[in-house]
């Protein structure tokens, strides 16, 4: 029996790698006298693209320089733009200074290449390398990040800038009914473990630690410390949107425009609906389109006027104009998922499991637990046991009062219903089932293998947050 953990990959290793060592000394004879008559080796494919994780210094602004870990030197790090059914090699360099792992967000491929150590996935030791090879599907905007544990070091996994974009283009490489592309991921910076109760009367007294922030990005650098965007009136602008912040949501707007949503999680949403602000969530993404016939310069921000004043923006210029970018606060309209569903019923399911998620407060200084009905990581082992080719419905539950983007890996479910409101067709792989609410989400079981499920708050998911759906 192997014992599990977050990190439990690495001792199977280390008892894998003695093994290996003792094998090879007993058959070094036999090996040396076969060593004329075997054919040559297959050298290992070349990598598509290659990944080194290690310590970087970041200027968001001037004067303000962040230490903190990136690939390839930079934040995010480099776009991959990978084929539908083409085979992909990527070759991840480990020079982080802890074991740490890359995990390929939204894709459906084997657990063994997900980069989850709770799957299977090897850890990658200090100074080692790992090659993952996947055939990459399906098309759209998906993202890679650290899947490490950070516990409380503030420097690691996701809380470091340890993330980019991974577009999965069509097969047949459609173009797209836009003029330009443009890649923006919102990300809070500096954080510090505080204790609420000690900055503001609330929540209850017993609240363990939580996260705060002192600054933020909308792209490379703080807002009004970065180039504009600059676009031309009539243009039609793709923006490719992702929240990649270790914890908390985000509201964006673009004064004077609208979005019109394509695609939320890289999947094509059912009804393109056109709206004011787009809500993100922890590792969600969207696709929208954003028709340039305001001129003028202008912000490109967080709703929030703390987030734009720790720098959660980005400056849109148009041609020809000049003058201090404009900010000018939208209507405060509630964020609903409905609104790029079908309102027609979702099939129904062959089986309906039932979630609840709460918290075991940590007190004043201490760490929070979380709970999946009444039980934490490791204990969660396995969540629950599907059969291939069935059709799941989880009901969820969240008894608390935090908001969770809960996340599957390798699996794209069906949001069927939020609150009391049903709806169908809506396909993402990370929901935001905000405090004090129900969801549902259904989902087949066509991607055989253990499947992680977790809260994708770096805290939530390493206090507990998580558990693993299994096959029969």
């Amino acid at each position: 029996m192997v014992a599990h953990d977050r990190q439990g990959s690495r001792r199977t290793t280390e008892v894998t790698r003695r093994a290996l060592m003792v094998g090879a000394g007993a058959a070094s004879i036999a090996g040396r006298a076969a060593l004329a008559q075997a054919p040559a080796p297959v050298s290992a494919p070349q990598p598509d693209h290659t990944l080194r994780i290690a310590p970087i210094s970041l200027e968001i602004a001037p004067g303000k320089t962040i230490k903190t870990t990136g690939y390839n030197g930079t934040v995010p790090g480099p776009l991959l733009r990978l084929r539908e059914g083409k085979p992909a090699v990527i070759n991840v360099i480990n020079d982080a200074g802890y074991p740490d792992i890359v995990h390929w967000h939204g894709l459906y491929l084997p657990a063994i290449q997900d980069g989850a150590t709770e799957e299977g996935s090897p850890i990658i030791p200090v100074g080692q390398s790992h090659t993952y090879s996947f055939t990459p599907k399906p098309t759209g905007t998906r993202w890679y990040h650290s899947h490490a544990m950070a516990m409380r070091d503030l420097s690691r996994s996701t809380y470091s800038g340890e993330f980019g974009f991974l577009i999965v283009e069509p097969a047949a490489g459609e173009p797209g009914h836009y003029d330009r592309e443009v890649l923006l991921a919102a990300r809070r910076w500096e954080g510090s473990w505080v204790s609420i109760q000690d900055l503001r009367k609330g929540p209850p007294p017993d609240n363990g630690l939580e996260v705060m922030y002192a600054s933020a990005t909308l792209g490379q650098r703080m807002l009004g410390h970065d180039e504009p965007i600059r676009v031309r009136r009539g243009e039609r602008v793709l923006f490719r949107l992702l929240n990649a912040s270790a914890t908390m949501d985000v509201s964006l707007a673009l004064p004077g425009h609208r979005f019109t949503v394509l695609a939320l999680d890289g999947n094509p949403v059912p009804t393109q609906a056109t709206v004011d602000i787009l809500k993100l969530d922890v590792a969600e993404r969207a696709d929208v389109i954003v028709e340039m016939d305001n001129p003028g310069v202008w912000v490109f921000g967080s709703t929030d006027d703390m987030d734009r004043n720790m720098g959660m923006g980005a400056v849109i210029e148009y041609a020809d104009e000049k003058g201090e970018p404009q900010w000018l606060g939208p209507p405060k309209l509630p964020w609903s998922y409905a609104k790029f569903a079908r309102t027609a019923p979702a099939a129904e399911p062959d089986e309906t499991v039932h979630l609840t998620f709460e918290k075991i407060p940590g007190g004043r200084g201490g760490y929070n637990r979380w709970t999946i009905n009444g039980k934490s990581w490791p204990d969660t082992n396995p969540l629950f046991t599907v059969q291939e080719g069935k059709r799941y419905r989880l009901v969820l539950n969240n008894n608390s009062g935090d908001t969770h983007p809960v996340h599957t890996h390798r699996h794209t479910f069906e949001v069927t219903k939020v609150g009391n409101t049903s709806m169908s067709g809506l396909m993402k792989d990370t929901l935001s089932l905000v405090r004090r609410s129900t969801a549902e989400i259904d989902f087949i079981a066509n991607d055989p293998g253990p499947t992680f499920f977790h809260c994708h708050h770096q805290d939530h998911m390493d206090e507990g947050f998580a558990g693993l759906i299994t096959y029969t």
